[in-house]
């Protein structure tokens, strides 16, 4: 028998450890959904160079806000409901005794900086965020301020998306102190960047509200026997077994999401945790049940934002509007009717899955067959990689003489546009604007 050497054996061992352990963080994050935290995908260092003669003349962006407080009180309030009525009873565990205070702290601190707005951590990636903009399109930023080119700050309207604008607008100006009076009052454009809201989603809200197949699909996916199992287990970690017995089916459903939506959002929390050490709530539900319980989060978010059912659109045709935007950005730069050298918009997961959808993204490109549930075996469509917070589409415009080319970033990741649509050469991730206006249909 071949004789293994200790260092050969290490070696093996770690060639072996690595992709496991790479699977394992990504179903991790995976666990979190849409609340996943954000990191940009790309080093700094990586990004293709584009052809010789081209220069940078104009970027633009839809950014979704960084990381917040939960947009309301009821997941901590409905958990600690059940977590006195078990105390008081003496039916908590040890692992129950810790989680009330721990909840209680949690809730205060959200409490403090307000639901629904940004976080510490949230107001660090939007800011981050820019400083990479910056340092990676340095020669674009000197023309803007050499030229005096504007710069166009637009959001929902919405706190976290106002706040999000409002942080990237000034880390960039501190970036060049030039560009400071180049950057425009950061302004409101619901149809835009809340369209699920305005006229143009009346037909989804209509779909949310009353679509039968809708609702029998989520109902199917959620009432599977592996969910009241996990729910189950989750419970049990914190309360009794005579306890848990007494609650009812979908009351043990609806508290094991509460404790599932408490655990996604406290990475999002992390800086106003006790000295920022993080909230420990992993110690309180398995991997497994996280698992569980983000598939199900994800399950909703693909049919009532994402590529849904393959036979329909509703989920995504309104984004229309904004993909039409970032065309026509770049349309009106051509043509010389745009004094703008960047166009930053801020908005919320609600518009960014619908829009990948519509671009096929990667992750957004396989809607479910009706009649065949999505599932994570068969669909790579995953919350925490098509919308995490903070998450970010990107398109940077290059001009050499007429000749104008387009590298799409998406969470700082160069990607490539759609099946159907050819760059410049194979493998490159630049477009031809044209190209481009002939894949999506724009003439």
């Amino acid at each position: 028998m071949k004789r293994v050497t200790p260092a050969l054996a290490l070696c093996t061992l770690l060639v072996v450890a690595m992709p496991s352990q790479a699977a394992d963080r990504l179903a991790l994050r995976d666990s979190y959904g849409t609340k996943a935290t954000y990191e940009a995908e790309q080093g700094a260092r990586t990004y293709q160079r584009p052809p010789a003669g081209f220069t940078p003349v104009f970027t633009e962006n839809v950014s979704r806000h960084g990381s917040r407080s939960a947009t309301d009180g009821e997941d901590g309030d409905l958990i600690l409901g059940l977590w006195h009525k078990a105390q008081a009873a003496g039916e908590l565990t040890g692992r129950g005794k810790e989680f009330g205070p721990k909840v209680q702290a949690l809730q205060t601190e959200m409490a403090t900086i307000g639901y629904g707005n940004l976080s510490a951590r949230g107001k660090q990636e939007i800011q981050d965020t820019a400083v990479r903009l910056a340092d990676r399109l340095p020669t674009l930023f000197a023309s803007i301020a050499r030229n005096g080119e504007k710069i166009d700050v637009v959001s929902s309207g919405q706190g976290r998306a106002v706040d999000s604008g409002n942080l990237f607008a000034a880390a960039l100006g501190d970036s060049d102190p030039d560009l400071k009076p180049l950057i425009g009052a950061t302004r409101t454009d619901k149809d835009l960047l809340y369209f699920h809201k305005a006229d143009g989603g009346a037909a989804y809200r209509d779909y949310i509200a009353h679509d039968k197949r809708l609702a029998d699909t989520l109902e199917s996916i959620t009432d599977q026997p592996k969910t009241h199992k996990a729910a189950r287990s989750i419970l049990l970690r914190l309360f009794k077994a005579s306890f848990v017995d007494q609650l009812s089916s979908a009351d043990q459903i609806a508290a094991a999401q509460a404790v599932h939506n408490l655990y996604a959002i406290a990475p999002a929390m992390a800086e106003e945790s006790p000295n920022g050490k993080g909230w420990g709530m992993e110690r309180y539900i398995s991997r497994s049940d996280a698992s569980w319980f983000g598939y199900l989060s994800d399950a909703e978010d693909f049919y009532e934002k994402g590529p849904g059912f393959s036979d329909s659109d509703i989920t995504y045709k309104m984004a229309d509007v904004l993909l039409d935007d970032f065309f026509q950005q770049i349309e009106q730069k051509k043509a010389g009717t745009s004094d703008l050298g960047a166009e930053l918009r801020f908005t919320h997961a609600e518009e960014i899955i619908p829009l990948a959808a519509m671009m096929g993204l990667p992750g957004s490109t396989k809607a479910a067959t009706p009649g065949r549930p999505y599932t994570y075996a068969d669909n790579p469509w995953r919350g925490a990689h098509v919308a995490p917070l903070a998450s970010n589409i990107q398109w940077d415009v290059y001009r050499k003489g007429n000749r104008y080319l387009v590298r799409m970033l998406y969470n700082e990741k160069e990607t490539a546009f759609k099946a159907g649509c050819r760059p410049i050469s194979k493998g490159s991730k630049f477009y031809d604007l044209g190209e481009l206006e002939h894949c999506f249909g724009r003439g």
